[in-house]
């Protein structure tokens, strides 16, 4: 099979959609050339800085520009070597969401290449090549034609099914020859999806990462810079039903989404709702999260805060609810220093005195591509209960 010629090691700078819009980047293309032509500094770096033929440093002449050229440059902003490369990613991803199993044959006999690369033609892509990709949102028939065209990839497809929770798709490619290899569990830790670690665990998964470490799944569930309060109360449901013991703690109870507990602790403390707590009683190190504060995936500074800071992180809107309703001050404050790390800004910020809706509006994410950390449901939630920056 012929091989596709490696491109330079160039530098992107954008982030290649996990389903890109060709009309779009199209649109950007046109843009560009635009802005080029017009003589914005910026535009002419950006094409200096990617387009793949060297451009003469004395300056560009706006009116030699051409949109292939804006093209070139703007599909290896975002990683790809080219623009035709970039808009066969964009017709196999979106032939692959439409379930369009006829035109994802034809790309594929057109360039068999193509049933090995990533499908979003970028170099690093965790959603894999098309049989991967396909699996990744449980397009079963076009799986079955692919591994009949000769997809290799079965092992990590399923392995992706089962991060994503397509459990029914896990099922086919399980029934395919794909394997439980140890440390899979991790995949729906980290994504919060409790359909995939139960599927795994029926399938007779150990519950530990792929050096054997039992807590390293635990660690990630608390850890993770996914959010889905009520699919991350049943992974914790399913590892403590595997005699994982989870501390009784107020912050546990509030990661559990455990309510009766909650309020068990507040029997006890009745200045729980105004009690603040360290990183280690957020992240218990008994548990297996990382002493080094800034290792920690969940992406926002949290020690130091009150439950009710930490529901603005976790999206827990009914455990707010509750702590309002039992005498949490929605103005409470707390100071945070945190140093967040994989994300562009890796510098310190810190937050002096802050309220939890101060504290959400000042935090300085997204942080990651299609990451906010912060939960606009819980903010609305306090400022409808007094709360103020």
């Amino acid at each position: 099979m012929a091989t596709r010629k490696s491109p330079d090691r160039h530098i992107p700078d954008r982030h290649f959609p996990v389903r890109p819009n060709l009309d779009q980047l199209k649109h950007q293309a046109k843009d560009l050339l635009r802005a080029v032509k017009q003589g914005d500094p910026a535009a002419i770096t950006e094409l200096r800085t990617h387009h793949p033929k060297a451009i003469d440093s004395a300056g560009v002449k706006p009116e030699d520009v051409k949109l292939a050229d804006a093209q070139a440059a703007l599909a290896r902003s975002y990683g790809l070597p080219n623009w035709p490369r970039l808009v066969t990613a964009c017709r196999m991803t979106d032939a692959i969401w439409r379930g369009d199993v006829e035109a994802v044959r034809a790309l594929v006999l057109k360039d068999p290449r193509l049933l090995h690369e990533n499908a979003r033609g970028t170099a690093d892509s965790n959603w894999g090549p098309p049989m991967s990709y396909a699996a990744n949102v449980g397009q079963d028939a076009i799986i079955a034609m692919l591994r009949e065209m000769g997809a290799e990839n079965l092992q990590h497809a399923f392995d992706r099914a089962c991060l994503q929770g397509q459990i029914e798709t896990a099922r086919r490619l399980h029934a395919m020859g794909a394997r439980v290899l140890p440390g899979m569990v991790m995949g729906p830790c980290e994504t919060l999806n409790p359909e995939g670690l139960a599927f795994l665990l029926e399938l007779g998964a150990e519950l530990a990462d792929d050096h054997g470490d039992r807590l390293a799944p635990v660690a990630l569930l608390l850890q993770t810079y996914c959010r889905g309060p009520e699919s991350k109360h049943r992974c914790l449901e399913l590892v403590a039903e595997r005699g994982v013991a989870l501390p009784d703690t107020p912050v546990m109870a509030l990661h559990r989404g455990r309510i009766d507990l909650l309020e068990a602790h507040l029997r006890r403390d009745p200045q729980l709702v105004a009690r603040t707590f360290s990183h280690e009683e957020i992240y218990p190190p008994e548990l297996g999260c990382s002493p080094d504060h800034s290792l920690a995936l969940h992406g926002t500074p949290l020690a130091g805060t009150t439950l009710l800071h930490i529901c603005v992180d976790f999206d827990e809107i009914e455990i707010a609810r509750w702590l309002i309703d039992h005498g949490a001050d929605p103005n409470a404050r707390a100071s945070l220093r945190k140093r967040l790390r994989f994300v562009p800004d890796e510098s310190t910020h810190e937050y002096r005195d802050v309220t939890p809706l101060s504290w959400g509006e000042r935090f300085h994410g997204p942080g990651v591509y299609g990451h906010t950390w912060i939960s606009q449901s819980a903010m609305q939630l306090i400022k409808d209960r007094g709360g103020h920056e």
